[in-house]
């Protein structure tokens, strides 16, 4: 099986792009819209076992930088870049905005810190989302702080130069990787930065063999009422290794994002982590665990230092990711967590590794 899917992940990164007139693109297009149309909370839902697992062990990492979770992290840069240019207005533009929560919620933020030399762009697919945003920055009145732009970022030209741009959780919906890099490197101004929090583990966010065997290998010690899939509606007394982008855009080139990224930008923050934990904790079996049960948190601690364990020696990679890159290195040179350098945390989709 293991070669197998290898074989298939080949011929899929053989694919042509673009093909963003076939109707095989438009047709996953359409699905993408139709699914985000009535979602007013993308972000939302997610298993209080998760919240456990991440304040627990992932807050940590990340206060280490001077943030304390994914949304702080844009916060803090776009802050950043507001105080280092405080005799200018700065332009921000966010790649795939979704309902533009996350930037309303900091346009609030900085405006209630007196902060105000700001515009945000939120650049979206679906018109419903944006009008979600428009509506949410009436209600926190910060509606004279950002602007909507309906749009497709596989195709997007940008018309003007920007301090920072922003991709939240975005990236890994997007075909044309190549087009939209070089378009963002193209916007941004001399001292600017691309700030991302993304999905970077294989295609459709399935495990690759060697962390599907150990996936696999918890998967056998828990009861089979913790193996329903919320998501999906079915009980996988199995573990599917089931591929999100089969129909739509969701993880279409997610492994691909990693390496692009170390050649179309220069790494200033990388902050790679989590890998076989991953399935055990989101919206499809999170929701089995019981964030309460002493049994259940013992479980989720054995399993997140046995992935904290196996990407330190490089036998598994990370499958998430907070980065800040820039066209030009970073004065101090990049920071992260050792050893997990971008380099170190590329998965190449033929290199041969070591099973459990």
């Amino acid at each position: 099986m293991a070669f197998l899917e290898l074989l298939i992940d080949k011929i899929w990164r053989k694919k042509p792009h673009p093909f963003s007139e076939s109707e095989e693109y438009l047709e996953r297009k359409r699905i993408e819209k139709e699914h985000y149309n009535d979602c007013a909370g993308v972000h939302e839902n997610l298993p209080d076992i998760f919240h456990y697992w991440s304040d627990r062990y992932i807050r940590p990492k990340l206060e280490a930088f001077g943030f304390s979770s994914p949304d702080d992290f844009f916060r803090y840069y776009l802050e950043q870049k507001c105080l280092e240019n405080s005799n200018k207005y700065n332009h921000f533009l966010s790649i795939g905005s979704g309902n533009c929560d996350l930037e309303s919620n900091i346009a609030l933020i900085l405006k209630n810190k007196g902060i105000q030399n700001f515009n945000i762009t939120c650049l979206d697919l679906n018109e419903a989302m944006l009008q979600r945003g428009k509506d949410l920055a009436a209600e926190q009145n910060v509606a004279e702080h950002l602007e909507f732009r309906q749009g497709d970022f596989n195709n997007w030209k940008s018309d003007m130069s920007y301090d920072a741009v922003i991709a939240n959780q975005s990236l890994h919906h997007v075909l044309e990787l190549e087009k939209l890099f070089k378009e963002i490197r193209r916007s941004l101004n001399p001292t600017g930065i691309f700030i991302t929090s993304d999905m970077i583990g294989r295609n459709g966010h399935m495990r690759w063999p060697e962390a599907l065997a150990i996936v696999e290998e918890y998967w056998q010690q828990l009861p089979s009422l913790y193996k329903y899939n919320n998501q999906l509606k079915r009980q996988e007394d199995v573990f599917d290794n089931w591929d999100c982008s089969f129909e739509s855009f969701e993880g279409i080139r997610a492994q691909d994002i990693l390496p692009l990224l170390q050649q179309y930008f220069h790494f200033h923050l990388f902050i790679g982590f989590a890998n076989i934990i991953s399935p055990f904790v989101d919206r499809s079996f999170g929701h089995n665990f019981n964030a309460n049960s002493d049994a259940d948190r013992s479980f989720i601690d054995k399993l997140h230092e046995r992935d904290e364990e196996e990407i330190r020696k490089g036998h598994i990679k990370p499958t998430h990711m907070l980065a800040v890159l820039g066209n030009s290195p970073a004065p101090d040179g990049i920071k992260y967590h050792p050893p997990l350098t971008p380099e170190f945390c590329t998965r190449h989709p033929d290199q041969i590794t070591r099973t459990a």
